[in-house]
């Protein structure tokens, strides 16, 4: 039997808000941020595959909901290039479906797209930097009369105009050339795979840079480490250099890859399942997280008045916590995020729960989400709730939202698995 965690809930003074403690006084597992002998998402190196499935899922929502005119049109934007990808793949001699992923992610399937008005910055339908593709990617790039050439496209009387400063615009900087672009963005791959040795961090340094992910690399103490084990490994407490240098790196670089995965994902499903594709669309505009499709509403009960949650919380179906209740599985989960930031941070002090389960048209309704409070009793407290939020999304486990005030969670189901850990 596993052993459990011990928990402590003490009622709050004041407002409608709650503390919840957790104690444990062995030292966590290898890969495992909390005090579970039998940590279910520890990672280790026969569970690449499956870390990866769950991250690429934890960080799709931003894909479904950032698409230009929804993500179905966006993969039919994206699956006219596949010629183009599949002839940049095998130059490079990496997956093509990957750099399909990064077309959809970094352009939305747009030849035109722009980062900004200056056009310096990332352009095409894989995101160039001007200085990347002179200095690095031998691509011809005049960019003041490029943006000579956008102007007079963005004052374009008509479609042959348009046409054709499209052509001399893409002959001047070949980043807006489709079968140029991604020639570049191969060659870019080659060389990272050269430097690296695996498709993975490849592709993870397109965005962050070779440079950046041999410091981060070189911080973990492990330069052949995989990008799974390297993004859940590197905590603030067992490689604080390594994580925080990723963490610190901005612009979503260390979320980069799962995004990729989550875009190679949907354009699989646009070819061979549209019809989850069309669901999933709906289940993630529907909310500001991916709550929705952790518990779909057509497949999900929810309690909708206080006679409702006090009957669920006599027959076990809630669990009563000071100032409200939980799903058994919400709050296996509650305890969980508790222990690890603990564990994490070395801080004792609680984090404050604001609100559980209440009768309202909102995900609240059905006990599987929390509001914790944005309050911190210091800076290493923040830090490891944030690196515990991360870890749990790229892990699929939860679906989280902040406003101003608070961190809005909503627990998976699958906080059933350490029910008997968190001392039930």
């Amino acid at each position: 039997m596993l052993r459990p965690v011990l928990i402590l809930l003490v009622l709050a003074v004041a407002g409608a808000g709650w503390f919840l403690l957790l104690r444990g006084d062995d030292d966590p597992p290898t890969y495992s941020p909390v005090n579970l002998k039998n940590d279910p998402w520890a990672y280790t190196a026969d569970r690449e595959g499956e870390f990866e499935s769950r991250a690429a899922a934890g960080h799709s929502h931003v894909i479904y909901v950032k698409s230009p005119g929804g993500i179905v049109a966006t993969a039919a934007r994206v699956a006219r290039w596949r010629p183009q990808i599949e002839a940049a793949a095998e130059e490079a001699g990496v997956d093509p479906d990957l750099i399909e992923g990064m077309v959809l992610l970094e352009s939305a399937g747009r030849p035109d797209a722009r980062a900004s008005d200056d056009l310096e910055g990332a352009v095409g339908l894989t995101q160039i930097l001007a200085e990347t593709a002179t200095g690095l990617l031998g691509m011809h790039v005049d960019v003041k009369r490029s943006e000579r050439l956008t102007r007079k496209l963005e004052r374009a009387r008509g479609p042959r105009e348009a046409a054709r400063l499209r052509a001399a615009r893409a002959r001047v900087d070949e980043r807006f050339d489709p079968e140029k672009s991604l020639a570049a963005t191969g060659r870019y791959l080659k060389t990272a795979m050269d430097e690296f040795g695996r498709e993975d961090l490849a592709v993870v340094s397109y965005h962050m840079g070779i440079g950046n992910l041999q410091q981060v690399l070189g911080a973990y103490g492990d330069s052949e480490a995989s990008y799974p084990q390297l993004y859940f490994d590197a905590s603030p407490d067992r490689h604080p250099r390594a994580y925080r240098l990723l963490a610190g790196l901005g612009d979503d670089s260390k979320t980069y890859f799962w995004r990729v995965l989550a875009s190679r994902e949907v354009m699989r499903l646009y070819r061979g399942d549209r019809a989850k594709l069309d669901r999933l669309a709906e289940l993630q505009s529907g909310s500001d997280s991916g709550e929705l499709v952790l518990h779909p509403p057509d497949r999900t009960k929810s309690f909708e008045s206080p006679e409702d949650i006090d009957a669920a919380t006599a027959d076990g179906e809630l669990r009563p916590v000071a100032g409200g209740a939980l799903r058994p599985e919400a709050y296996a989960l509650l305890a969980y995020i508790r222990d690890g930031v603990r564990n994490v941070s070395g801080v004792k002090a609680p984090l404050t729960v604001t609100k559980t389960v209440r009768p309202d048209a909102s995900i609240h309704a059905t006990g599987y989400a929390f509001d914790i409070s944005r309050t911190y009793a210091n800076g290493r407290q923040a830090e490891a709730f944030q690196f515990m939020l991360d870890r749990l999304q790229a892990l699929n486990v939860i679906a989280w939202t902040r406003d101003s005030r608070t961190i809005h969670i909503t627990a998976s189901s699958e906080g059933r698995r350490i029910l008997g850990e968190t001392g039930r």
